[in-house]
């Protein structure tokens, strides 16, 4: 059985689109120790250390760093206390996603139309203010422990949010860019039976659209299998994947997940590059550790069957473990990180798009096969 095909975009000329999304404002991760974990990401995958809030800000609970690399945000987050929201996260799921942020003209007009249609709401409109303008922010819920939050920043000069000062370090030595660009998207893992609900949840609430489904034949492998649908805005600025699992002889890497995060989150984020060559063989320099693809994939005559011409020197693929598929309208390589925590649980898709919309159909039996390799050298297969 094939995936379903690409479905056809909405008419976004004439379709009313009653909430309107720029893009991804940043990811906020809860961390056991957002220090270190911002010299991780600045040293291994290139980003900025760009703020800081935190007591010496006014922030007497949590200390919170800002990172970029092109318009790519990444705040993480610790608290000060262990009696705090935060420690309870960390201490429930590890390291983790708690906030997917989006982008918004009126984050009030955008909480409001949300939760009329029935959205959980987490806070209300708030304005935040300081010398340099203000930022309204509102916020719903999603699946398990994961929000979303609004942020209307229009009327905001200054460098990311009040309470947020230039992280400055006179030694500070930073290293180059990757040539990561932006969020392209972001995986979510549900309980089995639970994925249709929030399919429904994200097409109510928020007007998204399926735009991709995936069931278990699509998606499996000798000892397991998982399903997928994948919710996209109208003009696919924002996509949502959510993964459920489904019946096989072993584990899944789903369930391996909700058993280590203890519950649904945020599985991976896809970042993407111009030149994905270069980017990874720079993550790997730096010491990004990857998953590993049997040779057998690159047998020239079945990828060239497969995906067909591509710019890409298929030698350096299979050198670097990049995978390649297409699409009707054009092909994408992607490769996928280790977890980036000790938990089995949040990892990274490094992707370049060469017209493709899809999510790589034609690599899945490889990638997971790839990801069992390493539930059973964890000895949770």
């Amino acid at each position: 059985m094939t995936p379903t095909p690409t479905a056809p975009r909405p008419d976004i000329e004439t379709a009313e689109d009653f909430l309107p999304i720029n893009g991804t404002d940043y990811v906020e991760f809860y961390v056991g120790n957002a220090k270190q974990a911002a010299q991780y990401y600045a040293h291994l995958f290139g980003f900025q250390i760009r703020g800081y809030r935190g007591p010496e800000t006014g922030s007497k609970e949590q200390v919170s760093y800002l990172l970029e690399q092109n318009d790519i945000r990444i705040v993480l987050t610790s608290a000060l206390g262990p009696d705090h929201s935060i420690s309870n996260h960390v201490q429930l799921h590890g390291d983790g996603v708690r906030d997917i942020a989006l982008t918004v003209d009126d984050a009030r007009q955008s909480f409001e139309a949300t939760t009329e249609r029935g959205a959980d709401p987490v806070h209300e409109p708030t304005v935040h203010e300081d010398d340099h303008g203000r930022i309204v922010t509102a916020a719903i819920s999603t699946y398990g422990d994961t929000i979303h939050t609004f942020v209307e920043r229009t009327d905001y000069d200054g460098l990311f949010f009040p309470e947020f000062e230039p992280w400055t370090n006179e030694h500070w030595n930073a290293p180059s860019p990757t040539g990561l660009q932006f969020v392209d998207h972001c995986v979510g893992n549900v309980y089995e039976g639970d994925m249709d609900r929030y399919v429904d949840y994200y097409a109510q609430t928020m007007g998204f659209y399926n735009m991709l489904h995936f069931t278990e034949q699509d998606i499996s492998t000798e000892y397991s299998a998982l399903m997928s649908k994948v919710m996209a805005n109208g003009n696919e600025v924002i996509k949502f994947p959510i993964n459920e699992p489904a019946e096989g002889k072993k584990k899944s890497q789903i369930e391996e997940y909700l058993e280590f995060y203890r519950g649904p989150g945020v599985q991976h984020v896809a970042l993407a590059t111009d030149d994905i060559i270069s980017t990874v063989r720079e993550l790997r320099r730096r010491g990004v550790e990857f998953l590993e693809i049997p040779d057998t994939y690159y047998d020239r005559d079945v990828l060239a069957d497969r995906v067909g011409s591509i710019d890409e020197p298929i030698d350096e693929l299979e050198e670097l473990s990049i995978l390649v598929d297409r699409d009707p309208e054009g092909y994408l390589l992607q490769i996928f990180t280790q977890p980036v925590q000790d938990r089995p649980t949040v990892f990274y898709e490094i992707i370049q798009r060469e017209g493709a919309r899809s999510f790589g159909a034609g690599n899945f039996k490889a990638l997971f096969e790839a990801i069992e390799r390493e539930q059973d050298r964890r000895g949770n297969l």
